[in-house]
Order: C-alpha cells, then structure tokens, then sequence
C-alpha cells in the first residue's frame, strides 16, 4: 500500500472537469484507489464520491492506493495534481 499527501492546488478545486479527469486516468489500473479529504473516505474511481468531497483549492488530501500497479497509479495521480488538473496554464 502506498500513501501521499497532495494538496489541491487547481483554482476551481475538485469540480466536475479536474474529477472526470482523474477517474478517466485511473480508469485504466487495476489497484484500489481511495482520497481522504475532510473526514471523508471516497474511491477515486467514482466521479460521485470525488464530488462527494468537495475540495476546494488548498485542501490536503491523503491519496491511498493498495493492490497490482499502485506505484505507477500513485504516481500518475500525484503528477495530476501537481500539474493542477492541466487547468491553471
């Protein structure tokens, strides 16, 4: 199992488009992939439990990712956020 610590950083938050985003991105591995944020435990597979969070920009999120690839999806998620969703350019 592999956790990290990311902070949204994209001016709008977790909104519809930066979540489609992710799902659509961790669509593809075949590991667990749950974020933390709030009190709140959703999988980062579900475009309604992401929204369920609602992140605004600046809030810290724990990424958890458990099972076959999860290097490789921690690090795909973690690139997603520092590259802020490919929204703030």
């Amino acid at each position: 199992m592999i956790e990290r610590e990311l902070t949204v950083s994209n001016r709008l938050g977790l909104h519809a488009r930066a979540t489609a985003k992710l799902v659509q991105l961790l669509s593809p591995y075949r590991c667990n992939v749950t974020l933390i944020a709030k009190g709140r435990e959703v999988n980062a597979k579900s475009i309604m439990g992401v929204m369920l969070l609602a992140a605004g920009q600046g809030t810290p999120v724990r990424l958890r990712v458990d099972g076959e690839d999860e290097a490789v999806a921690a690090d795909a998620v973690a690139a997603l956020f520092e590259r802020r969703f490919d929204e703030d350019q």
